[in-house]
């Protein structure tokens, strides 16, 4: 957990057109709060990735579930992560590997099995059952309210053979403090093509 980080970072947001002309106009972002989102409830952001951002609305245009989306589109905003829950560091793993022990112990007390991640790791059920409960640890020992949390995420097929790299892995942020987004902007072109 800290505040080292560099006073803003740009994220990318993909959405449905109409959702991106309501938030360019001043309207708030929708929080996610599914059981199985990889951060926590919050809102959802690709830092440094508005390509992904736009890729991301895409795969969900094409998906049943999620929000409906008939023009997929991405826009950018600035953020201030605050107090952020970095998974990029050994503070904030530290953290939540505290947080995993203490929902695994209540499970077996209470003799109810664990959520589990998916296989393919899309659904984050465990994930975000440990960071929600984090934040609860945090909010019962009157810690202050993390702002945001931060991870890295390698997801998609390595980009050559024998490749460590994979052509979906990203940084993403949710903010869980809607002061934290200090503006929003349309995204030129040239950086999503």
């Amino acid at each position: 957990m800290h505040t080292l980080s560099s006073a803003f970072v740009l994220g990318y947001h993909g959405c449905d057109t109409a959702v991106a002309e309501k938030l360019l106009a001043g309207g708030d972002f929708a929080v996610s709060t599914n059981d199985y989102d990889w951060l926590g409830d919050g809102v959802y952001f690709w830092e440094a990735n508005p390509r992904r951002g736009l890729d991301y609305a895409q795969e969900l245009a094409g998906l049943k579930r999620g929000p409906k989306i008939n023009q997929p589109t991405v826009i950018g905003a600035v953020l201030d992560l605050g107090l952020c829950l970095d998974l990029t560091t050994s503070a904030g793993l530290n953290q939540v590997r505290v947080a995993y022990s203490r929902l695994r112990d209540i499970h077996v007390v209470a003799e109810i099995k664990l959520p589990e991640n998916s296989p393919d790791n899309l659904r984050r059920n465990l994930d975000c059952a440990v960071i929600g409960l984090l934040h609860t640890m945090r909010e019962n020992e009157n810690l202050p309210r993390i702002d945001s949390v931060k991870g890295i995420f390698v997801e998609g097929s390595p980009i050559y053979p024998g490749a460590g790299f994979h052509d979906k892995t990203h940084s993403q942020i949710c903010v869980r403090n809607a002061d934290c987004i200090k503006g929003v902007f349309r995204v030129p072109n040239r950086f999503i093509r």
